[in-house]
């Protein structure tokens, strides 16, 4: 197996010609031997009908988990314009769910590849289950205010990272490597499916009737989805034991960003997330009120718009392979960005529904296949051992842009407008397609 040093168009073209080559990177201040694991595992997954019914739980655990997300996301900005009218303060609330990326995702991804990543998701789903407990206790004895609001939206948010790094890193112990395009095309398509569109949908559709409907709804969601990681087969726990050289946190966090900055592949990803989550974030912070303000539309209308990120998000799950195999992945993950320019911007020029509906549905189709191809990619060119602390550095530069989208966006709205945030974060997103242009001087 030779050593592939990393020019960004002949990576792309074997990985897209080859999706079941192994990678071997040659970046030498980072080493690992297998002695420093322990592990019982006999492989990716011990037969491939393991690897098949792994395929199917991991998806099925992806749906379930992220519908309780997608109602969640709604309903906590929806419940807290209840609360107050300021686009700061309803900003901070979605911001609360996101900002867990920004202050522990480097230290959840070490964590990760130290302990079971199963037990940790499971972990995630009990922690979950007592959180809405809490908000739904809260709701029914008349104590939910911002301030509840605001803890439960950060605690959710630390589960959250834990669950999705843990879910990310997962992938390649429980399914075989020929086998993971599709699983991360079926996993991101029901992330997709789940969070923008049923999610979102039910969400608003309970939180017009009540608060308690929707808290409800995550509860079981996340209940499900423990039950679910049960049915995982064919693998054994991976149980990482420290180094004889007691390798300390820090030093682990900083092996994780060493190598995804000596990457030219995993580095051009990485650069080019800031902007278009951050541009994602204002989208959810600013629409809840740009819909009951400028739109005039009612809770459960603003949660079927929502929904077409959601059908956009289905169009990109199927489309993903065939448009691999006929454009290439470039091309394809460059629809991300004029998907993310469409999504903030028509808002900023329109309030027509079916075109703002229209935006947010090319905004769906562009970033599952972007999470598709990303998570592909990194699965291909990143050890096992390493996969949480890579996919912790990853993403927070993406999810921890999130925060920061979601106070400037409210910021901007109470300086400005909602209009004129929107705009911005559009004109930002503009300037992602000059360095993703340059790679296409020389034809795949």
């Amino acid at each position: 197996m030779g050593v592939v040093h990393f020019d960004l168009d002949h990576v792309l073209i074997a990985l897209k010609t080859n999706n079941a080559m192994s990678v071997e990177v040659d970046i030498t201040p980072i080493t690992f031997k297998k002695a420093d694991y322990k592990t019982t595992m006999k492989g990716p997954a011990s037969s491939q009908s393991d690897s098949s019914r792994n395929t199917y739980v991991l998806t099925l655990f992806t749906a379930i988990t992220n519908i309780g997300d997608g109602v969640l996301k709604v309903a906590l900005p929806v419940i807290a314009t209840t609360l107050t009218q300021s686009p700061m303060l309803v900003s901070l609330v979605a911001m609360s769910m996101t900002l867990p990326w920004l202050l522990a995702a480097l230290h959840v991804g070490v964590l990760v590849d130290r302990a079971d990543r199963r037990r940790l998701l499971w972990a995630a789903s009990i922690v979950r289950l007592g959180i809405l407990t809490g908000l739904t206790l809260a709701t029914l004895y008349g104590q939910l205010g911002l301030g509840v609001l605001l803890v439960g939206g950060l605690s959710l948010g630390m589960t959250d990272v834990l669950a999705q790094l843990s879910a990310s890193a997962l992938v390649p112990d429980a399914v075989d490597e020929g086998d993971r395009e599709q699983t991360n095309a079926w996993m991101t398509g029901a992330e997709t499916v789940c969070n923008e569109f049923v999610g979102p949908l039910i969400g608003g559709a309970l939180i017009a009737i009540g608060t308690i409907y929707a808290l409800t709804v995550g509860l079981g969601s996340y209940a499900g989805a423990g039950l679910v990681l049960c049915l995982l087969a064919g693998i054994a726990s991976l149980n990482p034991r420290r180094p004889a050289s007691q390798t300390s946190a820090h030093q682990q966090i900083a092996e994780g960003i060493t190598y995804l900055w000596q990457n030219q592949v995993l580095r051009l990803m990485a650069l080019t997330l800031p902007i278009m989550s951050a541009s994602w974030a204002a989208w959810f912070a600013l629409m809840p009120l740009y819909a009951s303000q400028v739109m005039a539309i009612d809770a459960s209308t603003y949660g079927f718009m929502v929904s077409a990120l959601g059908v956009g998000g289905i169009m990109g799950a199927m489309l993903a392979r065939p448009l691999n195999r006929l454009l290439g992945r470039k091309p394809v993950m460059l629809l991300d960005i004029v998907g993310t320019i469409l999504l903030v911007g028509v808002p900023s020029i329109s309030s027509q529904l079916w075109l703002i509906a229209l935006g947010a549905f090319l905004g769906g189709l562009g970033g599952t296949l972007w999470a598709v191809n990303s998570r592909t990619i990194s699965q291909q060119l990143v050890p096992s051992p390493l996969l949480g602390r890579y996919s912790s550095a990853a993403r927070l530069l993406q999810w921890g842009a999130m925060p920061l989208g979601s106070l400037l966006a409210g910021g901007l709205a109470e300086s400005f407008s909602i209009q004129f945030a929107l705009g911005i974060f559009a004109a930002l997103s503009c300037l992602l397609i000059v360095p993703f242009w340059k790679l296409f001087r020389h034809r795949e």
